[in-house]
């Protein structure tokens, strides 16, 4: 059973591992998922041959930089290029250096909820295009976005690509589109990259490699309790385990508990009990078929102006304007 006595929940990282872990069902965000330790687990799972989604849209990046340029820096003498989970900036690099060789005059706020993985971002960027000015915000997305100054004479272009959108259930993606579109004036776009349904078998295999870094992904959110909430997780006695709906397009990653067991956060002054194969949800990563991207889109107010996609027909790009 729970408990606690006064757990003194003056961040959000313990306010949300409290809630989640004394709900019903349990639950972590994924946003947790990223450290130091958790940035440099997910390089490696983007070089994994089944996760698809990092090749999918660095094709459709590097196939269509210039078409895609062009439509960012078209009716307006400079742009603002704010990007929603930047990363390593691995794809944006594509398009920060073909903006570079065609002069054009822009500045790159990239937005991430890892501090690392900005400073590393920042670094590289320094080294490889030292003419662009950086401006990195670190926070959740919506918050760091309503401080970005948005002037009706400067253009501003929105990024949210490697299928972010999909770690939101249906409606919370409709409530944060319609959140990023209140913000958006006439000449904005947003750049939306949109994983698509497919072979269930593939989905199954990016999330769930044979060599388990997936899953000591997913696990790093209870070594991060460990380390900074003073949690004794015993990894060990944890699986994780993947479904995919093919009906819904909705891909879930859960840690079971193996066991009978009891966990002390003392940060917060939680004891958790697990009952043996009790869950814990840590993600959602929604897939899309055409059909649910138009519904999503119409119900956030806004139109495709352009889209591109990838010769598998796995991921889609899209450029989207207020209606």
């Amino acid at each position: 059973m729970e408990n606690s006595i006064n757990p003194p929940l003056d961040t959000p990282f313990k306010q949300d591992v409290y809630n989640g872990l004394t709900a019903f069902p349990k639950h972590l965000s994924s946003k947790y998922f990223y450290d130091a330790n958790g940035d440099k687990i997910f390089q490696a799972i983007m070089n994994l041959p089944e996760y698809y989604l990092t090749n999918s849209e660095f094709s459709i990046v590097q196939e269509n930089k210039e078409k895609i340029c062009v439509l960012f820096a078209e009716n307006t003498p400079s742009f603002n290029l704010i990007e929603l989970g930047a990363g390593d900036g691995k794809k944006t690099k594509i398009l920060l250096a073909h903006l570079n060789n065609i002069k054009a005059n822009f500045n790159y706020l990239p937005i991430d909820l890892s501090e690392n993985a900005l400073k590393q971002l920042e670094s590289s960027l320094a080294e490889e295009f030292p003419n662009i000015h950086v401006a990195p915000k670190c926070g959740s997305y919506i918050e760091a976005l309503e401080t970005v100054a948005f002037n009706k004479n400067n253009k501003n272009i929105i990024l949210f690509l490697g299928s972010n959108i999909g770690n939101m259930l249906f409606p919370q993606a409709i409530r944060f589109l319609k959140r990023i579109n209140s913000l958006m004036h006439k000449n904005d776009i947003l750049f939306l990259g949109c994983d698509l349904k497919k072979n269930p078998q593939l989905i199954l295999d990016a999330y769930n490699d044979k060599s388990g870094i997936t899953a000591s992904f997913n696990m790093n959110i209870l070594q991060r309790i460990n380390t900074e909430l003073q949690g004794n997780f015993n990894i060990e006695n944890f699986k994780h385990w993947e479904v995919y709906d093919p009906e819904t397009g909705t891909a879930k990653s859960y840690l079971v508990s193996l066991k009978p067991q009891q966990v002390t956060i003392a940060a917060i002054n939680l004891q958790v009990h697990f009952k043996a194969w009790e869950t814990i949800h840590t993600e959602i990563s929604q897939k899309y078929d055409h059909e649910m991207i138009q519904r999503l889109l119409e119900e956030a107010g806004l139109k495709i102006v352009s889209k591109f996609g990838d010769k598998q027909g796995y991921f889609e790009n899209y450029v989207l304007i207020k209606k």
